[in-house]
């Protein structure tokens, strides 16, 4: 697999809205997008920070990932996303080979019009990690 960089951190939170002015008025980031992925119930909003992107997520559905993860452990980081060269599927294909539990069988849809696919805490020393890759590249 080649990991070229970090794609982003994503970080749960109750409200986007709530949450910018910490990112904008504290940090000093500029929120440059917020879209809405509706088949993983859930609002995102992105920051540019260098190379790498921070992701504010937060639940659009009280039965979201997020809002469940949120529930559990409170707002925080979530998940870290790395941009893989070769492509998601080939990347998901080899950490199987290497025994690490896929919860994508599948890249899919992702914020952004990547294609992403997460891998398993269980199998990942408890980080949720999100594989992608912009298909326009």
């Amino acid at each position: 697999m080649d990991i070229s960089h970090i794609e982003h951190l994503g970080i749960a939170v109750n409200s986007i809205e709530e949450s910018l002015p910490y990112y904008e008025g504290v940090l000093g980031l500029k929120c440059y997008n917020i879209e809405v992925v509706e088949d993983q119930k859930v609002k995102t909003a992105f920051f540019k920070v260098g190379q790498t992107k921070i992701e504010l997520l937060e639940p659009t559905s009280p039965d979201s990932t997020i809002a469940k993860f949120l529930e559990k452990k409170g707002e925080g980081i979530h998940h870290i996303a790395f941009s893989v060269a070769d492509g998601v599927a080939n990347a998901l294909k080899e950490v199987e080979e290497k025994g690490v539990q896929l919860i994508d069988k599948a890249p899919r849809g992702g914020a952004e019009g990547l294609s992403i696919a997460f891998l398993h805490p269980k199998s990942t020393k408890g980080v949720l990690t999100e594989l992608c890759e912009d298909p326009k590249k």
